[in-house]
């Protein structure tokens, strides 16, 4: 497979907008999607979500990346856990496929046509997801319920299903699973149990399966699962994750690895320039230079050679403060990659 530039999801929301009146959008356009039904006043808000997620989306496609992830500007673990929680006043954990949508994505294949004459090409999606281990982290605690943790794992499986769209105007090539606490967090679940949620949860085909990480700790229990294609890691702000797992160990497996290249840890970003007494640094001063994220690509590809297909920032951009300093950022991180494939 040859290398490609994506991004992992979060996108800050345009100026005119807060994330309150956003989430409010956000639910009447998921119902309005799934259900089918809106009220006669939620025109105007769903005009506002088409608008917001189109325009956030045009944003990060025109910085070049080969695979735009849906603008991601509500809370991760509330788009799934919103739906289960509706699902819960019937009395069971499961929810029905038709009620497992992003409304982002939706959207985007909606307005497909016009998107990809904008961008000048057929759009290629990526999506991404809490994954179930940290959904249940979050709803019920380190104690894992098997069974709860199974039908989690189905109800990802149909947000991801349903988020596998194959049209003349978009394509979605990769499905992304996001799991920052494996690692860190103690879980009381063996590697069977954990192994068993993830690969019904990566029960679904027509595109590439990647599963986003934090740590690389306990990577070694996620080896076996044969429907898990990709493993993604920070690398530009943890560079010592890529220690932890090695060409052969990719090829014995035969998963392929994604490497973040550029730092999206905003917090820490900010307080090292505030350090050196810029404490209103503008965007320019908050990317990386090309020349450090084009040294890190670098460093990754000669040690993963062709087992690392997928590259571009750490993680989201959702805490950045402004969508122009987060497009600049896309943009600087691809130009670095281009440079870089040009010179191998």
């Amino acid at each position: 497979m040859v290398e490609q530039v994506d991004d992992v999801g979060s996108f800050p929301l345009p100026p005119n907008i807060t994330s309150t009146a956003f989430d409010e959008i956000y639910r009447i356009a998921r119902n309005a999607k799934s259900k089918g039904s809106h009220g006669p006043n939620d025109e105007h808000s769903l005009n506002s979500f088409r608008k917001i997620i189109i325009d956030s989306f045009l944003m990060k496609a025109r910085t070049g990346l080969d695979v735009v992830n849906y603008p991601q500007h509500y809370d991760m673990h509330r788009q799934l856990a919103d739906v289960v929680k509706e699902s819960m006043n019937n009395g069971t954990y499961s929810v029905e496929r038709a009620n497992a949508l992003l409304p982002e994505v939706q959207v985007i294949c909606d307005d497909a046509k016009r998107l990809s004459e904008e961008i000048g090409g057929k759009i290629r999606l990526r999506a991404c997801l809490e994954g179930p281990i940290e959904f249940c982290l979050k709803e019920i605690g380190s104690v894992i319920n098997e069974d709860i943790l199974r039908t989690i794992a189905e109800n990802v499986k149909f947000f991801a299903q349903n988020s596998i769209i194959k049209t003349k105007h978009v394509e979605t090539v990769s499905v992304s699973l996001d799991e920052p606490s494996f690692g860190f967090q103690n879980l009381m679940a063996d590697r069977e149990t954990i192994q068993d949620a993830l690969e019904r949860a990566f029960s679904f085909s027509g595109a590439t399966s990647q599963i986003h990480l934090h740590s690389t700790a306990r990577i070694t229990d996620l080896l076996g699962i044969k429907s898990l294609d990709v493993l993604s890691l920070e690398y530009a702000a943890s560079p010592r994750n890529i220690e932890s797992v090695s060409r052969s160990m990719l090829d014995q497996y035969d998963k392929q690895i994604r490497v973040g290249i550029s730092r999206t840890d905003i917090d820490s970003i900010l307080a090292e320039l505030h350090d050196k007494g810029i404490k209103q640094p503008d965007a320019a001063q908050i990317v990386e230079d090309e020349r450090i994220i084009k040294k890190r690509h670098e460093t990754a590809k000669a040690k993963f050679g062709n087992r690392m297909t997928f590259t571009g920032p750490d993680c989201g951009l959702g805490g950045w403060p402004t969508q122009e300093a987060a497009q600049l950022l896309l943009t600087t991180t691809v130009k670095a990659f281009k440079t870089a494939k040009k010179l191998a």
